[in-house]
């Protein structure tokens, strides 16, 4: 029997409460309600239509990043009849588009594109769409929706709010608590997200000041030096966000040097480093908010799907959506091992 959906089931209910009372009223055969079902076939791990999926993707020159690489590959070796067609990553946007416009050329069932520039990369995503390749477009968004079929990408408001609470949580009962931010590159739409989040957050408690914040570059030199610069001016304080894991590594350096330890430090990401110090705990660090590179596997799942003309399995629609925004979960020693086979490298 066909799963019926819950809003299908609710609306059966109400049909047939209704029927009822017709039925007392006018007649003595009371008529079968009927619910809206879709008998379109969800995408499962069967193999099905052969599809060509075309993976263009930045240079992997941060974990993070080579992380997404390699979530595609071995998403897409998961699928026998899935052929993936993978593009040198690169940051040049000419030679980025450059590569897409080959895979065009080659007449791909589907692209997967995370744009070393969104807005750069809107005019090749168009063109894409209008010649009947569908693109999933990941993480970093293009500037016109019609450049894509759906976006997929991590929720960086969200990274920052959850950053804000778990802190917030853990010094609500400490009175004029002090917080430091460690973030990323400050002209990024997604650093100033983060930010953004991070301080919503805090205003949620009343007793916490954000004292000083710091903007890194993503690398471990930067983390480290910046990081220094914030023990330098702040001679004591409760908490530290670091806003990614990668120059986290060269924070934690900077701290152990210092020799400090009166705080707490959640990172960002899920890098395997954080994840493993999480567990030792034997420093400062004592969570990650997750931004998952596991959504490059999602996004070639959703290629798949999108190529054989399915939906997705516990989704009514008969379609794939138009986006996903994955959940930025925090993660601690009490939930480590759930997430630790996330962890990248």
């Amino acid at each position: 029997m066909p799963e019926t959906s819950r809003r299908g089931l609710l609306f059966g209910t109400a049909a047939v409460s209704a029927g009822a009372l017709l039925t007392a009223c006018t007649s003595n055969e009371p008529k079968k309600s009927q619910t809206a079902q879709s008998n379109q076939p969800a995408a499962d791990d069967k193999p099905g239509k052969p599809v060509t999926i075309g993976f263009a993707g930045p240079q992997a020159d941060h974990g993070w990043l080579n992380a997404i690489n390699e979530n595609a590959k071995s998403r897409a070796e998961k699928y026998s009849e899935v052929t993936l067609e993978i593009t040198e990553g690169s940051n040049d946007t000419a030679a980025q588009i450059g590569q897409v416009k080959t895979l065009i050329n080659k007449k791909v069932d589907v692209l997967v594109i995370l744009p070393a520039d969104g807005k750069a990369l809107t005019q090749v995503g168009l063109e894409a769409m209008k010649a009947g390749i569908p693109v999933i477009n990941l993480d970093r968004i293009f500037a016109s929706p019609q450049a894509y079929r759906c976006w997929v990408g991590g929720d960086n408001y969200g990274m920052g709010l959850n950053a804000g609470t778990y802190i917030g949580e853990q010094l609500k009962d400490k009175p004029n608590a002090k917080v430091v931010e460690l973030a990323g590159i400050d002209n990024l739409e997604l650093t100033k997200q983060r930010s953004q989040g991070f301080a919503d957050a805090l205003k949620n408690y009343s007793n916490i000041k954000l004292v000083a914040r710091q903007a890194a570059e993503f690398t471990v030199e930067s983390g480290q030096a910046k990081m220094a610069q914030l023990l330098q001016a702040q001679k004591k304080f409760d908490a530290l966000w670091n806003h990614d894991d990668d120059q986290g590594v060269g924070a934690l350096r900077a701290i152990q040097q210092a020799g400090r330890d009166e705080f707490l430090m959640v990172g960002g990401a899920g890098a395997k480093s954080a994840m493993d110090a999480i567990k030792a705990d034997n420093s400062v660090l004592k969570a990650t908010v997750l931004y998952p590179p596991t959504m490059a596997a999602s996004a070639i799942d959703l290629a798949r799907a999108l190529g054989q003309g399915k939906g997705i399995g516990g989704l009514s629609e008969l379609e794939i959506p138009t986006s996903l925004t994955l959940y930025s979960a925090v993660v601690t020693k009490d939930n480590i091992d759930q997430y630790l086979p996330t962890g990248f490298s």
